[in-house]
């Protein structure tokens, strides 16, 4: 009954309470009368003064009306309804008593007035506030809200529940924090319990919802926690760090969703600026793949370190569009060309590379889902290594001063196509290096989240949908990064390249995909179902590895590596290919091509591609 009175349009509300007044109204003066009388049915001092009992609605209504107290809406009403109601019916009391003196009323004691004034402002006060607390108290609507747990309760913990107590979404039951000194304590009306109570709480209380509002947290106490949290089937919610707060001031709208990120346990390092600028400030920049996950943040980097130019190369007329709309409304000092685009076309590449005297080439363009490139070989593979060579190509015909190669784990030791073809598109760099003034470079790294192909946004989609959750082998791990992390590291490996360098990117520890399953299930709020819990909300699915797929992902061919002088990034010194066998196998590529023959081009792999092994031929 409280929720269908509350979903209830504004207009409907304000004509019930025009109802109650005029009800209030008439009930008051009755009182007063016999309040004023010492009688319970005080009839014929009533029928004397019937013309009262109808003036009185007539000339008070209206005043209720004009002064506002009808357009203040119920949830929120304060001090300014009760100023209201006093200046309302004060006004409509002196109307009152001026028509009894101008009409010389006998019959209606004079003392009515005073008593119907005091009692009416109580009554017209209190039903605006019985309404509120009916519809919108702390706990009349908390069933239709979800149980929340609040960890923190220092000043912004308690900031957040003040502004809760307009929230339709979250109701909360209690306080988690880890200092001693505060658990057991009552804050805003909420009990404050030590962590090791948060599953009791959970089960007792089917809590929903666990905002974490620690602002103030460092980087790796805000993992801890957060990893800590991947254990209970509760959805997690942050604040922003307090950095992030603007005036400090603590409100529902800071709240976000907990992403795979937050609970990586990697802690950030800081870039070197110098680096960073290097090849981008005050030159023109192209951008191969513009479009897809690391080309669009690239994008968004790139554009904010001050470069002359930036040229947006993508064969997605879609995803150039969006990119390319994007960064026209960050910044209109750059100027922002998109180019609709393949890598495999040389001559428009040579001509955009050409008529905007490009200073530097980050090559993100590339075919990336193992299964999909293992089911297309030949277009794969022309799409990779072809387009690897005609853009290393014009950079160096042209001379362009650096070209930055985005390759992938999947290079190192290959088991599929995918990765077969990005490895020799490091050796196509490599060849490139020993004969060209141009600085070739390229930069290897794992899975980077939520870019297209990864394993979160199908995860993400499969929890929302209901389940099952896939995942290919109990034993698979990968490495994890953030987009912007990765980012951020391939545009320094570029600063700091001499020449056929390969850079590895620190990836930190890898993870089983079957742990973040579990962890993105917990995260949603919801349980997995296996032996242990049986009834659990989400099936996990093992569907077998997939043509191509590994275990284990590995970003090194040897051991012969070298730190260089950022501490997240490694150079590797690995086998290269004369630039005449690169040469050959390029022709034979474009000829296997016309005739679509799959097996020459898988040949081809087998014989230059280092480790690289198929069950397909």
């Amino acid at each position: 009954m409280k929720l269908k009175l509350q979903n209830l349009e504004r207009i409907y509300k304000q004509f019930i309470m025009l109802l109650v007044d005029i009800s209030t109204l008439l009930f008051v003066l009755w009182l007063a009368f016999v309040l004023r009388l010492g009688e319970p049915f005080p009839f014929d001092y009533i029928y004397d003064s019937l013309w009262i009992f109808i003036a009185l609605p007539i000339v008070t209504i209206p005043l209720f009306i004009k002064l506002g107290l009808y357009r203040s809406v119920l949830q929120y009403i304060g001090i300014k309804v009760i100023a209201t109601t006093f200046q309302a019916t004060t006004i409509s009391c002196l109307i009152i008593g001026f028509l009894m003196m101008f009409f010389r009323e006998s019959s209606l004691p004079r003392s009515v007035l005073p008593i119907f004034w005091f009692i009416i402002n109580f009554f017209v006060i209190s039903t605006r506030f019985l309404f509120k607390g009916y519809l919108y108290s702390w706990d009349s609507f908390v069933n239709s809200r979800k149980q929340t747990i609040i960890y923190g309760a220092g000043n912004a913990g308690v900031q957040l529940v003040e502004s809760l107590k307009k929230s339709t979404i979250y109701a909360p039951i209690a306080f988690i924090d880890d200092d001693k000194s505060k658990q057991g304590t009552i804050l805003n009306f909420l009990e404050v319990f030590p962590f090791d109570k948060i599953e009791e709480l959970i089960k007792i209380n089917e809590a929903k919802i666990l905002l974490f509002a620690v602002p103030s947290a460092s980087h790796k106490q805000r993992t801890q926690i957060l990893q800590k949290l991947t254990k209970f089937p509760i959805e997690v919610k942050v604040l922003p760090s307090m950095d992030n707060i603007v005036d400090g001031v603590v409100s529902i709208d800071s709240i976000k969703h907990v992403g795979v990120a937050d609970i990586l346990g990697r802690s950030p390092v800081a870039p070197k600026q110098k680096l960073l600028e290097r090849n981008i400030k005050r030159k023109n920049i192209l951008i191969t793949g513009a479009g897809g996950s690391i080309g669009s943040e690239l994008s968004r980097q790139i554009i904010s370190l001050s470069p002359d130019k930036i040229i947006l190369l993508d064969n997605s007329e879609f995803n150039l569009y969006t990119i390319h709309q994007e960064l026209s409304s960050l910044l209109k000092s750059v100027k922002i060309i998109p180019s609709l685009c393949t890598v495999t076309n040389y001559y428009q590449l040579k001509k955009i590379i050409s008529e905007h005297n490009i200073n530097t080439i980050f090559h993100a363009a590339a075919y990336k889902h193992v299964p999909m490139v293992e089911m297309n070989v030949i277009s794969g593979v022309y799409n990779n290594i072809i387009g690897t060579y005609n853009v290393a190509r014009v950079a160096d015909e042209l001379k362009v001063d650096s070209m930055v190669l985005v390759s992938t784990d999947k290079a190192v030791r290959p088991t599929n196509v995918m990765g077969a073809s990005k490895r020799f598109s490091e050796l196509i760099l490599q060849a490139f290096s020993v004969k060209s003034s141009t600085c070739f470079s390229m930069v290897r790294f794992g899975n980077v989240l939520d870019s297209a192909g990864s394993v979160v946004p199908l995860f993400r989609k499969q929890i929302k949908k209901g389940g099952p959750v896939t995942v290919t082998h109990r034993n698979i791990s990968r490495y994890f990064m953030t987009i912007p992390e990765a980012v951020q590291l391939v545009l320094q490996t570029g600063a700091m390249a001499k020449g056929g360098d390969v850079f590895v990117l620190d990836m930190g520890e890898p993870i089983k995909i079957i742990d973040l399953a579990y962890k993105m299930i917990h995260l949603s709020g919801l349980t997995p179902i296996d032996n242990k819990n049986p009834d659990g909300d989400i099936s996990i699915e093992f569907t077998g590895l997939r043509p191509g797929e590994k275990l284990f992902e590995e970003l090194l061919i040897g051991n012969d590596v070298i730190q260089s002088e950022h501490p997240r990034i490694m150079q590797a010194r690995e086998s290269k290919l004369l630039f005449e066998e690169v040469i050959s196998c390029i022709e034979i590529i474009k000829s296997a091509r016309k005739i679509q023959d799959e097996i020459i081009v898988k040949e081809l792999l087998l014989k230059y591609v280092e480790g690289y092994t198929s069950e397909l031929l």
